[in-house]
């Protein structure tokens, strides 16, 4: 692609979310996220291959149904309240609609269905971008319409959307397809504590956001989209090969790995406000995640690359890719646990 080109596309990208967060009113908030869909769909469709068309169309129709929902719910709640504002949502039908429309948005369950196949038809890069990037100005405008949505319908979608993210990534042996499942089982985490304790929500996307990019870009440094294909990495790279698998643990949350400190606050939180069956729930929820993470991490490490494999040739090799991303992530990836204590005092 163009350098201008993309430039052009990436900031676009930065004013959308940008607007977004910046807005109180509807129609504002409504044209940083169509800025935002506009431009990421040219870079979802720069490979140029059928499946890549598919992946862009179905991404687009999406986010324009949601877009199209959150306008008719905003258009609702002005009629009601004449009033556009973005803190006075106070129909039942119009915030019902919004949260419904920003669950399509982001792919929380069961609004997911779409998720899984678009991010199976793009590149890694790109598939980064989706996973992290486009999940900011949705749960920006979540995180301001909560306290009118019913405390039901948001714990409804976060343990809904743990389970669907753990159970539809079991029998997954494309990659890309459990980190969408993986995706969604984040989103519930961080919906299920919106209600109590917003600035956990926060936290829990910043951490998402740092794992999922280290994930990403390890995955990328040996171009891996299959289970099969890690079966190659540890020659290739061999000092990569247990850095990606500790930042996949980190994103099943085992200690003392980074991913462990939001699920231990979320799980804390919701305990110390008398929801101990819900707190059950989502611990167990997160176990059938970690089954498929354990699965990735087996595929790297304990297993070793038939004869016949169809991916690159397994030697090392030289890398021409900037690494320093790569290098920062992973270690924000695996080495926050003990400032957990100043994490909290600064989330309290």
């Amino acid at each position: 692609m163009n350098p201008y080109v993309l430039a052009v596309l990436l900031s676009s990208l930065g004013l959308g979310t940008t607007l977004t967060f910046a807005s109180s009113h509807w129609l504002l908030a409504w044209m940083g996220l169509e800025i935002n869909t506009l431009a990421i769909a040219p870079l979802m469709a720069q490979q140029h291959h059928p499946r890549a068309v598919e992946a862009t169309t179905k991404y687009f129709l999406t986010q324009a149904t949601a877009a199209a929902m959150i306008l008719f719910a905003a258009t609702t709640n002005a009629w009601i309240t004449g009033e556009w504002d973005i803190n006075n949502l106070s129909h039942p039908i119009a915030s019902t609609m919004t949260i419904t429309a920003l669950a399509l948005k982001i792919g929380l369950a069961p609004m997911h269905f779409w998720l899984p196949e678009v991010l199976q038809g793009l590149d890694l890069l790109t598939g980064l971008i989706l996973s992290t990037w486009q999940k900011l100005a949705p749960f920006a405008l979540i995180i301001q319409v909560a306290p009118a949505i019913d405390p039901m319908v948001l714990t409804s979608l976060g343990i809904l959307s743990t389970l669907t993210g753990g159970w539809g990534g079991l029998n997954q042996t494309q990659i890309r397809k459990i980190l969408a499942y993986s995706s969604i089982a984040h989103m519930g985490w961080m919906m299920i504590i919106l209600q109590h304790a917003p600035q956990l929500t926060l936290l829990a996307l910043g951490m998402y956001i740092l794992m999922t990019s280290a994930t990403f870009l390890s995955l990328k440094m040996v171009s891996a989209t299959k289970i099969s294909t890690l079966t190659t990495m540890w020659s290739k790279t061999p000092i990569l090969a247990p850095t990606t698998a500790l930042a996949l643990l980190s994103l099943g949350g085992l200690p003392p790995l980074t991913g462990f400190m939001p699920k231990w606050l979320i799980l804390q939180e919701m305990t110390k406000q008398e929801l101990p069956l819900t707190a059950t729930t989502m611990a167990l929820a997160a176990l059938l995640s970690l089954y498929f993470y354990l699965r990735l991490c087996y595929a790297m490490a304990l297993t070793i690359s038939p004869h016949t494999t169809n991916s690159t040739t397994p030697w090392r090799t030289q890398t021409t890719q900037t690494t320093l991303p790569l290098a920062l992530s992973t270690t924000v990836a695996l080495g926050l646990l003990p400032i957990t204590p100043a994490i909290l005092m600064l989330t309290t």
